[in-house]
């Protein structure tokens, strides 16, 4: 009767949207001057008492009526409720190409109304110069400002950014100056405002995806940096444990064995008659518990080893973490006492060599988990990070804890000194600093308990304004990577022929290319979009939707990125220049546009599936928007990522194998599907993890980084400081005389030579207190 809570409210938007309705036709009776004037008339009625709610559907309207003339786009009624859904301070969960830059004017406008500045939050500061840019000519028909506030700007472009009424950045330079402006020495260096209203594009990347990295502003510790290049020489004599090996890879030397838990108690074993195996049923036992178990030889003479990893360290690349074994750990103590880094007959874990195993454990991490190309780039002898979600470069900033330094000496270029940390926050506590938050995204609902548990967002799901017909179809899984690319290439070979465009989704600038270089040897022309060619994105993404193009892109392309069937208009509109006759290139684009619709729209291509199934979806939804036909596949193999570190690849291999697969063959199952969305929810849960053990630790720095930074304002902001400074002081005290002289205790329980220390240490007061108590028989 009543209808999910999604409808009711749905229902409640709707009713508010009639009220929008009822003010078209007045406005457009208004010419451009008298429409502008509504925004200070709706500025004098806030002041004088009428809320942003009341004023919500006349501002709504005119909001539209200015898309209108000034980009001759009109917001759509389901774009209205999007808009007060956001205005509300939730989630409004809107399918990709529904128009969500658009909609963000909406309550942009409202709350900038009050002139306490609005936020428009996206994930790149590409996304943040083009929707500003492209949403400008509606601020400025209301009378309002736009600022965006980017990477090396000056102390006055970035004042002026966050001083005008809408302004947009990316989370990271929104999280950066807050803490620079907690750094600053006087109020005049400062550049935000109070922090009022926020908008948050693709809020689920932002708020979700990327909350698992601190924001850190880091200075320079004295430390040396040659201890990286003499560890980091190290490293390569070292063998890492691989546990395919078998029973080669484990140090045990019993040939039948019976297992026993580490508490001594027998361990039932499926098929065995009294917990006897042979060794390698008893090894493949072991690596599956992922723990060590006791084996006992089952002759007459007592035998008992553990079964324990060959090699010199072992890796886990689900936790990003690289453990030297106790036998690798015995090598290292040699090679480091060779090296001259350690005195010999010294352990590597004594108190005085904490230093060594800090370092050794960044170099072993820079080795055997961050791959060149993957997790970063080498650009003109620097190492560069490479977003894992966005795919794009992030200049400036390094890893913490030694681990760029160690990256730095692995790939032989300049060792920067490494940092301290000076201030920091997380995506989740700086974002909980707004009055207001919102968010917009094509996928939030599957995040719908972490929005409201952590940020006290509700996700609102807003229809479509045209039915989605995109063609979704199965994945298809092969046993190897060669097998999957092969048939990702002929599936591309397929799309060209028919002239239908093609974006082929890849994890990895490496990947990216593997697949770039494949098609040069084939002769097939096509474009890639990575972190390499950043430069050119504004080019290829205009003409990824041309008949036959073909384009490989990282992450870069997955969020925001609107490809438009048969090529960008504008650009060629732009290309052939102001002479050219505009209906002739108008023509042209239409008839390629009607060609890629023939062909069957844009063609999506996932090459393997991401950890996060919202990310697999970002890249389905380039495809098929408002209505466009359109198609997607994603080719996968057993040798993915996700399936080797989450999945249960091998075992997967000899069933698929059991069942008549052959290599280059392909398999659709679901199996394999309900088992590849397990792998996916087992990522989701250890990064929710994650992501809350981090909040939990930063709120407790959180409750006195406010207290520090708010003092901090306030003495800033004071003309004197003298009595802030005697507070501060008459304060402390107190505090350490009740510390040591607690009220009501007895005499003999004061410690006055303690409070004599403590006076002299925080104030250089020396004073005698026990005998001034002696003296003074008040005080008794």
């Amino acid at each position: 009767m009543f209808g999910s809570r999604n409808q009711r409210l749905l229902r409640q938007y709707s009713k508010v949207v009639s009220k929008i309705n009822a003010f078209e036709e007045g406005l457009q009776a208004l010419d451009d001057d008298a429409l502008k004037a509504k925004t200070d008339e709706f500025r004098e009625r806030y002041q004088t008492g009428e809320s942003l709610d009341d004023l919500l559907p006349e501002v709504f309207a005119v909001a539209r009526e200015a898309a209108v003339r000034a980009l001759g786009m009109r917001p759509f009624d389901v774009q209205l409720i999007g808009g007060m859904v956001l205005h509300d301070g939730n989630i409004a969960e809107m399918r990709t190409g529904e128009g969500k830059t658009l909609v963000a004017t909406l309550p942009a406008y409202l709350n900038a109304i009050s002139s306490m500045g609005v936020h428009v939050v996206t994930v790149n500061e590409y996304l943040a110069q083009r929707d500003a840019d492209w949403m400008r000519p509606v601020y400025e028909f209301l009378g309002l400002t736009v600022g965006v506030s980017k990477s090396g700007q000056t102390p006055e472009e970035k004042r002026a950014a966050y001083a005008s009424d809408i302004t947009y950045a990316t989370n990271n330079e929104l999280g950066f100056d807050y803490l620079r402006d907690n750094l600053a020495f006087s109020t005049a260096d400062k550049a935000q405002r109070e922090l009022n209203f926020a908008i948050v594009d693709e809020v689920d990347s932002i708020l979700i995806d990327e909350a698992r990295t601190p924001l850190i502003i880091s200075g320079p510790a004295e430390s040396s940096t040659d201890l990286y290049a003499k560890i980091d020489k190290l490293i390569p004599k070292l063998t890492p444990h691989k546990e395919s090996e078998g029973a080669s890879n484990w140090d045990i030397t019993a040939r039948r064995v019976e297992l026993f838990d580490v508490d001594g108690s027998p361990v039932e074993v499926d098929g065995a008659d009294d917990n006897v195996m042979d060794l390698d049923a008893a090894i493949a036992y072991a690596d599956e518990r992922e723990a060590d178990v006791v084996v006992k030889d089952d002759s007459n003479k007592v035998f008992a080893c553990t079964v324990v990893p060959r090699g010199d360290y072992t890796v886990d690349e689900k936790a990003k973490q690289a453990h030297v074994t106790e036998e690798g750990n015995e090598k290292v103590e040699r090679l480091m006492a060779k090296a001259g880094l350690l005195a010999e007959g010294e352990s590597l874990y004594d108190a005085a060599n904490i230093r060594l195993v800090h370092h050794l454990n960044a170099a072993l991490r820079a080795h055997a988990i961050y791959q060149r190309d993957v997790e970063y780039i080498v650009k003109d002898g620097e190492i560069v990070i490479v977003d894992e979600f966005t795919g794009r470069t992030m200049p400036g900033r390094r890893w913490s804890d030694g681990l760029h330094q160690a990256i730095e000496a692995k790939e032989g270029v300049a060792i920067k000194q490494e940092n301290q940390t000076i201030a920091s926050i997380t995506f989740q506590n700086y974002f909980r600093l707004y009055n207001n938050l919102s968010g917009m995204t094509g996928t939030a609902d599957t995040e719908a308990f972490e929005f409201q548990q952590i940020y006290g967002l509700e996700v609102v799901v807003i229809p479509t304004h045209k039915p989605m017909i995109r063609d979704d179809q199965p994945d298809l899984v092969y046993l190897t990577a060669n097998d999957k690319f092969e048939a990702i290439i002929e599936d591309i070979t397929d799309c060209r022929e028919r002239g239908q465009p093609v974006l082929v989704g890849t994890t990895s600038i490496e990947t990216s290319e593997l697949l770039s270089g494949i098609l040069k040897k084939r002769k097939i022309k096509h474009n890639v979009l990575n972190a390499k060619q950043h430069e050119r994105e504004a080019n290829i993404v205009q003409n990824a939707g041309r008949p036959g193009a073909i384009t490989i892109a990282t992450n870069m392309a997955g969020r925001g990125t609107d490809i438009v069937l048969g090529g960008s208009l504008d650009a060629a509109l732009e290309e052939a220049g102001e002479k050219a006759d505009k209906d002739a290139v108008t023509s042209e684009w239409q008839e390629r546009h009607d060609a890629v619709l023939k062909a069957g729209g844009l063609h999506i291509i996932g090459t393997e599936r991401h950890e996060s199934r919202r990310i697999d979806n970002q890249l389905r939804g380039r495809s098929g928007r408002q209505g466009d036909p359109g198609s997607s596949r994603f080719y996968l193999s057993m040798e993915d990522t996700l399936m080797r570190i989450f999945g249960d690849p091998e075992r997967t291999k000899a069933l698929l194998s059991r069942a008549g697969m052959r290599e280059g063959e392909a398999i659709e199952s679901r199996l394999l599907s309900r088992q590849i969305e397990r792998a996916q929810r087992k990522v989701e849960a250890h990064n929710f993890d994650i992501r809350k053990n981090l909040l939990e630790y930063d709120d407790v720095a959180n409750d006195q980084r406010k207290v520090v930074y708010h003092q901090r304002s306030e003495l800033m902001d004071a003309d004197e400081i003298k009595d802030s400074v005697a507070a501060i002081r008459e304060e402390v005290i107190i505090n350490s005389v009740a510390l040591h002289i607690p009220p009501g205790s007895l005499d003999e329980q004061w410690d006055a030579d303690g409070l004599s220390k403590a006076l002299e240490a925080d104030f250089g007061i020396d004073i005698d207190v026990a005998k001034l108590v002696h003296d003074d028989k008040t005080l008794n």
